[in-house]
């Protein structure tokens, strides 16, 4: 089925983004790399965080109420945060293993991604952000996560275990298209360039990284990692040029040129590095240090968030998790002034506080994990736990 016009639909900040950045630079065809050209001088104005300011709120996500949503894999529910007053304020079942809270690109639905088990498919449980509760269950194979296309045109549903992207219609769920990546066992999380032209997916049981023609649907290149390990969540810099990618074996977060799809650097930070968040003001980088390097790991392990600052890419701080803890995934609250994680293996959420380090701990349900901060700050979502523009 033909991609919609992208003069149709894509959103005035993506349009913004495509005047300065030079999208004349051929990608590569399918093979071992996908290198780009030189980077346009424009590209230095780019910053694909210019919309995430603190409190920068688009009408849509405005609506929504404030809350924390934690999908608890081993017990198949949702605990329901206000963060207000760190307390659980609701609980409900959905679809089995739900891996992520994923806002809808247009910031009307949060969408909670379910693995398929041994007895089970997978599943998409809609959430309404104005009220808080789900809205209904869709079956799909498997959905360990879920990106869309930068015109919003396709939710893109991360089928793990099947290596395959499927495009689906972002309101109804209805199957599409689908694309096969043979190459990355492990497909899990990504983050786009700056024009949208492909994304950068972590390949976990490879070691390795694979760059997707997302809205040509094709595989562009595979990158075997120096260090192989087991590469999790990944993130631009603001200027678009670098991806940092955590790598959970290797305590540290690669640095990818986009681009010519090379590694060009190294950051350590901590043990079994897993999530990455910018903060609000795109000058710093939040990494969780999960404190293991097996999943299913064990409980009050040397977990950690370091403190990335983008400039110098140095780690500044290191907060580690009083009496240990497993913090996995989240994301940054709308004022920028707190860090939400999940501890995976300690079935609580940290609320750290990025000026102090403060981390307070709410007990949530078995084994949390993509936690969603809602609402976010941004024109619209390009999937996971918030990866907003």
């Amino acid at each position: 089925m033909p991609i919609r016009s992208l003069a149709r639909r894509i959103s005035p900040l993506l349009l913004a983004g495509m005047a300065l950045v030079a999208c004349t630079r051929a990608a590569s065809g399918n093979g071992g790399s996908a290198a780009g050209g030189a980077a346009s001088p424009a590209q230095s104005t780019v910053n694909v965080y210019a919309a995430t300011g603190a409190n920068n709120l688009s009408p849509t996500a405005a609506t929504a109420l404030a809350r924390i949503y934690v999908p608890n894999l081993k017990s198949n529910d949702v605990y329901v945060i206000d963060p207000a007053t760190l307390k659980v304020i609701d609980r409900y079942p959905v679809g089995a293993n739900p891996q992520h809270v994923v806002p809808s690109w247009d910031l009307k639905t949060l969408w909670v991604t379910g693995s398929a088990g041994k007895h089970s498919p997978g599943s998409l449980t809609s959430i309404d952000p104005t009220t808080g509760k789900p809205t209904r269950v869709i079956s799909v194979d498997d959905a360990y996560n879920m990106y869309f296309t930068p015109d919003g045109a396709y939710a893109v549903v991360v089928a793990e275990e099947l290596k395959n992207l499927e495009y689906r219609d972002p309101q109804t769920m209805d199957l599409k298209a689908t694309l096969h990546v043979p190459g990355c066992p492990g497909l899990n999380h990504a983050d786009y360039s700056p024009d949208g032209r492909y994304a950068i997916f972590t390949c976990e049981f490879s070691g390795g990284l694979a760059k997707i023609d997302v809205m040509g649907r094709k595989v562009l290149g595979y990158l075997r990692l120096a260090k192989g390990g087991m590469p999790q969540d990944i993130r631009t810099s603001p200027d678009g040029k670098t991806f940092y990618v955590a790598n959970m074996m290797a305590d540290g977060v690669e640095l990818i040129d986009g681009d010519s799809f090379k590694e060009i650097g190294f950051i350590p930070t901590g043990t079994g590095a897993h999530g990455i968040y910018p903060s609000r003001d795109g000058k710093k980088l939040y990494v969780s240090n999960r404190g293991s390097h097996v999943v299913g790991g064990p409980p009050h392990g040397p977990g950690s968030v370091s403190v990335i600052d983008f400039a110098s890419n140095k780690v500044e701080q290191t907060w580690p998790i009083p009496g240990g803890g497993s913090p996995d995934m989240g994301n940054v609250s709308l004022d920028g002034k707190m860090l939400w994680l999940s501890g995976r293996y300690d079935n609580v959420l940290y609320a750290i506080d990025t000026t102090t380090g403060h981390i307070d701990k709410i007990p949530v349900g078995h084994e949390p994990h993509g936690v969603a901060v809602w609402p976010q700050p941004g024109a619209h979502s390009l999937g996971h736990t918030g990866v907003m523009r």
